[in-house]
């Protein structure tokens, strides 16, 4: 199971500029807390806390825990808005889940084993990361920690599909959840052959032959042009 936060909240009034700029300047953030079949509550949350647990990446994919006057909901984060200059957050959403009930996140890919990685450490070649986050459906209960996917094993010009990503039980990736075919089974990592620029030795001659003929053709055009000596 993921780790869980905490964040203590206060309900505040539903709407106005003046009292939205009034709490940010008192160092608290306008939120929203809605879903799960209750109404949307208006609340504010402490600058500084909320920033500092978007710092954390496992904040992004977590359950969290929001406490509203003692009244503990279990909610995921949707959205967050920060301001374009500075590094001020200026609203947030989330979004209430009923353990119950599935929910559908996006988690980010841990790649493992690169500096082990037979294709770069052994045949040279260069790793690309394809896809760097999935989305992911499980109860809340079920919603993993992290992701990992091991590359040690990896050889040049080999690849890893989403399917290949080792899930633990009760928790599916949502892109093959209904996919019959297999369209949906991107690849999401590699290991290619560096790009190194070579001129073969065809090119080599006949650029050799090339430049003596062009040095031919200036002595001739040199001796050509001499007059002779009356």
């Amino acid at each position: 199971m993921s780790e869980q936060f905490e964040l203590t909240a206060r309900v505040r009034a539903r709407s106005g500029t003046g009292l939205v700029r009034r709490l940010r300047r008192e160092g608290d953030v306008p939120a929203v807390l809605y879903g799960g079949g209750k109404p949307n509550i208006s609340i504010a949350i402490n600058h500084d806390v909320l920033f500092h647990s978007l710092e954390e990446e496992n904040f992004h994919s977590a359950v969290i825990v929001i406490n509203t006057d003692g009244n503990k909901e279990q909610a995921i984060l949707k959205d967050v808005q920060r301001h374009p200059h500075k590094i001020d957050i200026l609203h947030a959403d989330f979004q209430r889940v009923d353990r119950n009930k599935p929910i559908v996140i996006s988690m980010p890919i841990h790649f493992e084993g690169e500096e082990e990685c037979v294709g770069v450490k052994i045949d040279g070649g260069m790793i690309s990361h394809l896809i760097t986050s999935v989305e992911v459906t499980c109860l809340p209960d079920q919603l993993p920690e992290r992701i990992e996917v091991d590359v040690s094993s990896l050889q040049k010009n080999e690849s890893l599909h989403l399917s290949d990503i080792q899930l633990p039980e009760g928790v599916e990736l949502t892109a093959l959840m209904y996919d019959e075919d297999g369209t949906h089974d991107l690849a999401i990592v590699s290991v290619s052959a560096r790009r190194v620029e070579t001129v073969d030795e065809e090119g080599q001659e006949a650029a050799v032959e090339a430049d003596g003929d062009d040095q031919e053709d200036e002595a001739d055009s040199g001796t050509e042009s001499e007059s002779p000596g009356e």
